[in-house]
């Protein structure tokens, strides 16, 4: 097992220090995220509006040096708007493919919940299959690929949530929170987070990543910890409140996401609460509800996260 080379650290620091300089206080919130970018994931940010999720995005997006868009996702985005057309040349006689926005290294999906089903689907295509299909042609996304993709689960006027199947291609669901007292008052202080993300310069760029994303499946998980993972995943499989438990993408999901988090913290294998870290952001949305009854936004989130804190309580924890 070799261990996390000073050149990887050095990277993630740089890279750490760029998005806390605006987003403060967010420490675990920050780590998650670039975990997610490290394990080749995508996020789901879901929080009230006002509270950062936007500006999270966008500062990793500039601390990055790599193609970035934002969509703002609406009721009329088609399909077309972020993945691009193709277009008749008549000097060449021929068409030509004009790539949309969703052709870039880093994707904010801002507000995807907006969108109409159908562009859902196309995003999300994109993102598991990191290609799309226009019109039988076959166009590969460039690596890296990482979408950010936010919702305000408190709206339901003119939103359509998303179903559990495209829930699912997400790698983690996070939220952030309001921040606390003295972060916010320094954002009172200074004026909001805008002047310092206006500042940020990228500190990692595309061949870089790609090299910190080869290293997350080097990242040592032992048999025991396996065991305790494939143990918290039967148990979401088999509990009374859920119609269905944790798949086997989201086993593996998990796996990959507590390996990232390990590579993150500047180590080459994972502890349990690498493990207890990302559970409920990466297994919560993934879950099932057996009654009927419970709803979407807030209460559905609380409860599917309630249901794998009972389930991680109720498994003895490895040391």
């Amino acid at each position: 097992m070799n261990p996390v080379s000073d050149t990887v650290l050095e990277r993630l620091e740089r890279l750490h220090s760029s998005i806390v300089r605006v987003i403060r206080g967010k420490t675990e919130i920050v780590d998650s995220l670039i975990a997610a970018l490290l394990a080749r994931g995508h996020v789901l940010l879901e929080d009230i509006p006002g509270v950062g999720k936007t500006t999270l995005a966008q500062a990793l997006a500039r601390s990055l040096d790599l193609d970035f868009h934002r969509i703002q996702f609406t009721s009329d985005t088609l399909p077309s708007d972020i993945i691009g057309i193709s277009v008749y040349r008549q000097d060449r006689e021929d068409f030509e493919f004009l790539p949309g926005p969703l052709f870039s290294n880093v994707v904010l999906a801002d507000e995807i919940n907006r969108a109409a089903p159908r562009t859902q689907s196309a995003l999300l295509e994109a993102m598991s299959e990191h290609a799309v299909t226009v019109e039988k042609t076959r166009y590969r996304l460039e690596e890296p690929f990482f979408v950010i993709a936010t919702q305000n689960p408190v709206e339901s006027t003119g939103t359509y949530p998303l179903p559990e199947s495209q829930l699912d291609r997400f790698l983690m669901r996070l939220s952030m929170g309001y921040p606390g007292r003295e972060e916010e008052l320094e954002l009172l202080r200074t004026g909001g987070a805008e002047p310092e993300l206006e500042r940020l310069q990228p500190v990692v760029d595309s061949r870089e990543v790609i090299e910190m994303q080869d290293l997350v499946a080097e990242v040592h998980v032992s048999e025991t910890l396996l065991g305790y993972l494939i143990e918290v995943v039967e148990a979401t499989r088999v509990h009374e409140a859920l119609a269905l438990g944790v798949s086997t993408r989201g086993c593996l999901a998990w796996q990959r996401s507590a390996q990232a988090l390990a590579l993150v913290r500047g180590r080459a294998f994972v502890l349990p609460d690498d493990l207890q870290e990302t559970a409920e952001s990466v297994l919560a949305h993934r879950l099932l509800h057996a009654d009927p009854l419970v709803g979407d936004g807030w209460e559905r989130s609380r409860s599917e996260r309630a249901v794998i804190r009972a389930v991680l309580e109720s498994i003895p924890v490895p040391r």
